[in-house]
């Protein structure tokens, strides 16, 4: 049997789910709108980050299937990080 490697796009998709998630626990936990440009800076980057919040997890699931279902795919452990900030989000409103 030869050894998993995970490839440079299930790498850079593990980065971009650690990024989202630091992005929204930064915007629930910080007072991002105390200086205006931070807050125009917020918003801006708001809507990008809210679709790639709710898109990658797809995404990350069909890269899952491409690596046949392999446990060391880092595009499961994004997207089940992903979905469970989702959830709470949901639950913690």
């Amino acid at each position: 049997m030869t050894q998993f490697r995970n490839s440079r796009e299930n790498k850079v998709l593990f980065i971009i789910s650690f990024a989202v998630i630091i992005f929204v626990l930064v915007g629930r936990v910080l007072n991002v709108y105390y200086s205006a440009v931070t807050g125009a800076i917020f918003e801006l980057m708001n809507l990008p980050v809210l679709a790639l919040l709710f898109g990658l997890p797809f995404y990350n699931f069909y890269v899952f299937w491409k690596d046949r279902f392999n446990v060391k795919s880092l595009a499961l452990y994004s997207a089940l990080m992903l979905t469970t900030s989702i959830c709470l989000l949901i639950t913690l409103g």
